[in-house]
């Protein structure tokens, strides 16, 4: 009879490329349980622990946690239960993936706009991070509504629109801040205000521009319909309230006209 083959700790983790340290978590948590020594009381490790360690290092690097794996260990075969595991794996997996991308999206954006300005304030950060978070879960509010096509065309912008978007809007925000407190008729801060809508209406035409009257059609026919939560203003609120009555103004009288001339008239 062959005697079984046994390997100290230090033998199995070299064999198995599996630190020292996370094999005797393995056996504290009671995942992979090898024999012990009688006399010494030190672990000993065979052939099946190392086909055992395979199972458990398969199903870590399927993205299970530890008690999801100890759960598993106990099955021989592959059921069906073990295949909706694998399907509501590769669905975790995907939104993990979705949200890495998304991360990453951020960050690049963030770090153009750290490469031409010296510093940015930090509400005006947290604006921009949010306003993406933001913008995804619109977008996944819409996909229960319309075409994905529809949807691609509202929110899938080349890099290089978004970073030339994110440009402008820090360009307005911190004329916004310098100008804040103006009187409301001042040349500057409706010139700023005639630019930043233009900037706004080109994006949205831009956009409609690649729509056939159907599927602006299907987006009209979910206006109104409730939104996400907004992010965060970039402004204080004596700056929010002024820009609303700067923008009341000009809607009401237009770029390049004064308070004075308006009584003129």
């Amino acid at each position: 009879m062959n005697e079984k083959k046994c390997f100290a700790i230090g033998e199995f983790s070299k064999k198995t490329g599996i630190s020292i340290r996370t094999l005797h978590y393995y056996d504290e948590i009671g995942l992979l349980n090898p024999e012990k020594n009688p006399r010494s009381g030190h672990r000993l490790y065979t052939e099946c622990d190392v086909q055992t360690l395979q199972r458990i290092v398969t199903f870590k690097f399927l993205g299970y946690s530890l008690d999801e794996i100890s759960e598993m260990m106990d099955k021989s075969t592959v059921d069906l239960s073990f295949r909706e595991s694998l399907n509501l794996q590769q669905k975790a997996l995907k939104n993990k993936k979705e949200h890495i991308e998304l991360v990453l999206g951020a960050i690049h954006r963030i770090q153009v706009l750290l490469e031409d300005e010296a510093e940015i304030d930090s509400t005006v950060l947290i604006y921009l991070i949010r306003s993406i978070e933001a913008e995804n879960l619109e977008r996944k509010r819409l996909e229960r509504h319309i075409p994905e096509e529809i949807v691609s065309l509202l929110f899938d912008h080349s890099k290089e629109t978004l970073v030339q978007g994110d440009k402008e809007f820090l360009h307005y925000v911190k004329r916004v801040k310098k100008l804040a407190g103006r009187p409301v008729d001042d040349l500057e801060v409706q010139e700023l205000v005639a630019w930043w809508l233009e900037k706004a209406n080109e994006a949205v035409c831009s956009t409609l521009s690649l729509m056939d009257e159907g599927m602006v059609k299907e987006l009209k026919e979910i206006e109104g319909e409730e939104t996400g939560e907004l992010p965060p203003s970039p402004f204080t609120e004596e700056e929010d309230t002024w820009l609303a009555q700067v923008m009341d103004y000009y809607f009401d009288y237009g770029a390049g006209t004064t308070q004075e001339e308006q009584k003129g008239n």
